[in-house]
């Protein structure tokens, strides 16, 4: 068995995925794809409400008279 037999079938299936790709373009919208999305989302909402909360603490703490 050469080293190279394991490649070629992960090409030839790499190939034939693409080609039925091509035949259905609309079918591109994987679960993957959705819960990358949904993580991303998570993520910034997470980014936003830790800015948030810091800029209030620092509100906060400016003396005001």
């Amino acid at each position: 068995m050469s080293e190279l037999t394991p490649l070629k079938a992960m090409f030839d299936g790499l190939k034939a995925r693409l080609a039925a790709m091509r035949e259905n373009p609309e079918s591109g919208m994987t679960t993957e794809y959705v819960i990358v999305v949904a993580l991303m989302a998570a993520a910034a909402i997470a980014i936003v409400a830790i800015i948030v909360a810091k800029v209030t603490a620092k509100a906060n703490a400016i003396q005001t008279g």
